[in-house]
């Protein structure tokens, strides 16, 4: 059998927490929060579980999660979306960064991808048959690189990815940037995604602006989101895709033959849940952690950059070792028994600035352990 992904091997992160879990270190590699979700949001689960919701919800996903996600929309960015055109509840924003991407890419496209990038874009383009177009973000501020950008749009370039609040950089997108953005795509009659499931993590005062709020901007993009990264439940895989109608009547048509619907249960209880407004909560929340985790390692030798959202800190070990990132994320996991993610892995390019990624959405008392152990390196 001939490869569709010759070169694709293992993702990091099953790699990472793999090696984390062989040498009993401390998992601060793989993205997902060591605390569980709210125990009212679980009641609802149960509830719905015991009530009779265990058969296929509707193709785009049960109406009571798309209307309150519809209020919710409204609410935080000021948008009018409508829940029946505008909304489909997708397995999870893997799901639906992909279906989007099937949507619109055919053979030959060009589609610009920003790195670090998030390792599902790629395949996902090549896989229905585009060619990714890698360009780097600026380092260490990691801003989208507007110059190099408008001298790689052309008649062939069919999408544009972006991902804000940033995985993995902790970068958040300027407003400036998506104006910039908006008149690129319309000047060439580009498509984008806009991967924001990280959108209500964001700190220092910062407020997370979305491609729904620039409305020439959305009337050519899909717009992705995660029920997991928000609630703590990723193992639910659950998230949703907002589009304008044109775009959501073609992304439906390649959703229902991949997945056909999504889990009915969670999604009753997330539509309950959601009302609840928990949400605003979670900036506070993360913030407290990553200066919780910034305090602790403040004597170490590892140099954080800046991280405005998500619940990731970068850290340089620049000054620690020479070392190759692959080679040194190793070393510290098996040595030090702390487990990261070498960030040259997001670089097609390989771009190798000697800096690690850290998952702060853990227990305090993990938070601390790790940065004892980092602060004697």
């Amino acid at each position: 059998m001939k490869s569709k992904l010759p070169d694709t091997g293992i993702t990091i992160f099953s790699v990472m927490s793999s090696l984390a879990k062989e040498y009993d270190a401390i998992n601060l590699s793989q993205g997902f929060p060591e605390f569980d979700c709210d125990p009212r949001l679980l009641k609802l689960y149960e509830h719905y579980l015991k009530n009779g919701y265990n058969q296929y919800a509707p193709m785009p996903g049960v109406s009571e999660l798309r209307n309150a996600l519809s209020k919710k929309i409204e609410k935080v960015f000021q948008k009018k979306i409508d829940p029946d055109t505008n909304i489909t509840i997708t397995a999870g924003a893997t799901q639906a960064i992909y279906t989007a991407i099937a949507t619109v890419v055919n053979p030959g496209d060009e589609v610009i991808m920003f790195d670090p990038s998030y390792d599902c874009y790629d395949p996902a383009v090549r896989l229905n048959g585009g060619v990714p177009i890698h360009l780097n973000l600026k380092f260490p501020d990691f801003a989208i690189p507007l110059d190099a950008l408008k001298e790689n749009l052309s008649e062939r370039t069919k999408l544009i990815i972006i991902n804000s609040p940033h995985n993995p950089t902790g970068a958040i997108i300027s407003a400036e940037e998506l104006r910039a953005l908006e008149e690129l795509c319309i000047q060439f009659d580009c498509y984008l995604i806009s991967d924001e499931v990280y959108e209500h993590i964001y700190f220092d005062g910062l407020r997370h602006k979305s491609v729904i709020e620039y409305p020439e901007l959305f009337k050519r993009s899909f717009v992705t989101f995660s029920f997991g990264k928000t609630f703590h439940a990723t193992g639910w895989k659950l998230g949703y895709c907002v589009a304008p109608e044109h775009l959501t009547q073609e992304f439906r048509k390649i959703h229902q033959y991949l997945v056909f619907s999504c889990n009915t249960p969670a999604q009753m209880a997330l539509a309950d849940y959601i009302e609840t407004e928990s949400y605003v909560e979670l900036p506070a929340f993360f913030e407290k952690k990553r200066d919780l985790f910034l305090n602790a390692i403040s004597t170490s030798q590892l140099k954080p950059l800046p991280c405005s959202g998500t619940y990731f800190q970068l850290l340089s070990y620049e000054g620690i070792s020479p070392k190759k990132d692959t080679d040194y994320a190793v070393e510290l996991t098996k040595e030090h028994k702390v487990a990261s993610i070498p960030i040259s892995v997001f670089y097609e390019d390989g771009s190798d600035h000697k800096v690690l990624r850290f998952c702060f959405a853990k227990n305090d008392d993990t938070l601390l352990k790790a940065a004892e152990i980092l602060c004697k390196i």
